[in-house]
């Protein structure tokens, strides 16, 4: 069936379909262009909340007045000597998100981020957010990725996001992708970028729609303070991380496992001598990486993660590759945990939290599973480890 229906998965990364475009009502310039995209169909829908988000400005600003006697009649007033100052449709800005057809009124940026965060206090102190926020972050890879940078920019962290991956958005991976039909088929930097655009307008992203190579590193890594490795290929991997370790960046990578989180962190801000993923694969680089075959890249993933950390309905599934399943499998509630765990870490290396240096195990089956520590159940779980460690030739 042929339509004349604009193909969206076929929009570059740079198209300007991909960035929300900022309007000022006070010009009469920007209000053409508005009636012009009205007339050709463009916009389509508006949101003004633009009084209730002056409510929770006023109330930010003031927060012993609040809950008391007559703070309505106080607000009320702010506003009028704001209407007497300019109109309010000329008030704050006005953003249009063209892959929506919307335009929405909006606080200008730094009161825009003053509400967005203000439930953040004092969980994250107003010092803390502002370095957080202030950053310049990299993330490679955006399946696990995807949960990693809204978790990021949730907390209102991460202005400045670089995301580099290749793929565009499969139907299978919307088992653990926060992102629907309508996006199918879109390139997941794209589909990551709108995204993060609806949270917070005022982001500037870089997007590398070619994912990582020895060609763009450098272009990917230039001005980072942290970059985040949730890649697939193993050689990539290594990449990134000689590229971290001659900057001396820290670098963190978390890996779903079942229901649980294998979080790794390098910290080569700290030990520029730190061996590549802690020694665990041994002696590495890009090319010897780049060259394994599939058992190969097997035996060295089981050694990255720990055949004793691998989960036995992960051991059994992964055994079954290319037999009945065709693909390793990867639940939605462990990427987002993988993408919590991963924020939690790049904003306590930012701000100069105290921070695991290695690795961490977050287990679900082991705070929520009756029976996970006993005895037997342990012992089960360390032959079915050590069985199925010799299938990759390793011993534990």
């Amino acid at each position: 069936m042929s339509t004349d229906w604009p193909a969206l998965n076929e929009l570059l990364a740079d198209s300007p379909e991909t960035k929300p475009v900022f309007f000022d009502l006070a010009s009469k310039q920007d209000r053409a262009q508005i009636e012009e995209l009205k007339h050709d169909g463009k916009l389509r829908f508006a949101t003004d909340d633009y009084l209730e988000q002056l409510r929770e400005l006023y109330g930010i600003r003031n927060p012993t007045a609040v809950y008391a006697p007559g703070f309505e009649d106080s607000f009320r007033k702010h506003v009028s000597e704001l209407e007497k100052q300019k109109p309010f449709i000329e008030q704050g800005v006005w953003v249009y998100y063209p892959w929506r057809g919307q335009i929405v009124h909006i606080l200008t940026e730094e009161d825009y981020f003053d509400v967005r965060t203000a439930r953040n206090q004092n969980l994250i102190t107003k010092e803390e957010q502002r370095t957080f926020y202030d950053a310049t972050i990299g993330i490679a890879g955006l399946s696990v990725g995807s949960s990693v940078a809204l978790a990021i920019v949730l907390q209102g962290g991460g202005k400045r996001l670089r995301l580099a991956d290749m793929d565009r958005l499969a139907l299978s991976n919307t088992n653990r992708v926060l992102a629907g039909a309508d996006r199918l088929g879109e390139l997941k930097v794209v589909s990551v970028a709108r995204a993060i655009y609806e949270l917070n307008p005022y982001a500037q992203l870089e997007l590398f729609p070619e994912g990582l190579s020895p060609q763009n590193a450098s272009s990917f890594f230039d001005g980072l303070d942290v970059v985040i490795d949730e890649i697939d290929q193993l050689a990539v991997k290594c990449l990134i991380r000689e590229e971290a370790k001659r900057r001396k960046l820290p670098v963190v990578m978390a890996a779903d496992n079942g229901d649980n989180a294998v979080v790794d962190i390098d910290r080569y801000d700290l030990d520029p001598e730190l061996e590549y993923f802690h020694g665990r694969m041994g002696e590495v680089d890009y090319e010897m990486l780049s060259k394994l075959d599939k058992f190969g890249i097997g035996k060295k993933i089981t050694e990255l993660i720990g055949a004793e950390n691998v989960t036995p309905r992960m051991q059994a599934s992964l055994l079954e590759m290319g037999k009945t399943i065709v693909s390793w499998p990867q639940l939605g509630g462990a990427a987002l945990l993988n993408g919590a765990a991963v924020a939690y870490c790049v904003r306590k290396i930012l701000t100069g939290g105290l921070l695991e240096t290695n690795r961490a195990l977050i287990s679900m089956d082991e705070k929520l599973t009756p029976g996970y520590q006993d005895e037997e159940q342990i012992e089960k779980r360390r032959a079915s480890s050590v069985e199925f460690a010799k299938r990759f030739g390793i011993e534990l």
